[in-house]
């Protein structure tokens, strides 16, 4: 995912800024000896730090899909993570690395926001855009200073980028077969025997009028409940469906 980030940022700069001209795109650190021997005028982008958004981490997975329409696992959504450069134009004069800095200020500005199309590799496959903000204040556990002091250079004009990245993980979990049938429940007493099946019994009224079967029940018969099937939802979206066990009444 790094070198991704390192090519959509060359190819940001060789089209926005450059144009064509014979100016170099470097990722070297720009130390003293690596400053002593440059012969070219360049642009340096100096990887410093790397840390994940945490304010954009998500944890509910996402569901995978078939062709058919059915879910056939489960992924974690990308991860994103902030890659902080330090940009610097080194010419033989100060007035032209201004011009450089100026450019890379207004064409990072021009493109905060870096649809798939625009990246390469892995960060072009994925649906989610990345975000580059330029010359925000640092923290107070970091400096500019501090980074040149560890690099034993000069302190030198320079654009600090940060390139918010999404970070595919790469794994996932299978689901279960896909549902063909609609689910049947089955509610019974624990005082029924265990029988699989009550006997078919009705209990239709009008009025105050009992019968079973279809006919008026007679003074020494006890009131049942019917056996029930329910299906839920519509004939073009079917739910669930519930089997109801009738029994006597106390």
């Amino acid at each position: 995912m790094i070198e991704e980030v390192d090519e959509t940022l060359r190819g940001l700069i060789r089209t926005e800024v450059l144009s064509g001209s014979q100016v170099e795109v470097s990722f070297d650190a720009p130390t003293k000896d690596w400053a002593s021997r440059r012969n070219a005028p360049t642009i340096n982008l100096y990887l410093y730090d790397i840390r994940e958004d945490l304010s954009r981490r998500d944890a509910a997975w996402a569901p995978v899909y078939a062709a058919e329409g059915y879910v056939t696992g489960h992924q974690p959504p990308p991860r994103h993570y902030k890659l902080q450069y330090m940009v610097t134009a080194w010419t033989q004069r100060p007035e032209d690395e201004h011009r450089l800095l100026s450019a890379c200020l207004a064409a990072f500005l021009r493109h905060e926001t870096l649809g798939p199309s625009e990246m390469t590799g892995a960060l072009a496959e994925q649906p989610l855009p990345a975000m580059v903000s330029v010359g925000l204040p640092l923290g107070p556990d970091r400096s500019i200073a501090d980074v040149w002091s560890a690099l034993g250079g000069e302190l030198k004009p320079s654009l600090d980028v940060i390139f918010n990245a999404p970070f595919v993980v790469g794994r996932s979990l299978s689901a279960g077969a896909p549902v063909r049938e609609l689910p049947r429940l089955s509610i019974a007493r624990a005082d029924d025997g265990g029988e699989p099946e009550h006997p078919a019994r009705a209990m239709a009224g009008r009025g105050n009028a009992l019968v079973r079967r279809g006919r008026p029940l007679s003074p020494d018969e006890t009131p049942v409940a019917q056996d029930e099937t329910v299906v839920g939802g519509s004939k073009a979206k079917p739910g669930r469906t519930y089997r109801i066990r009738g029994y006597p009444r106390p």
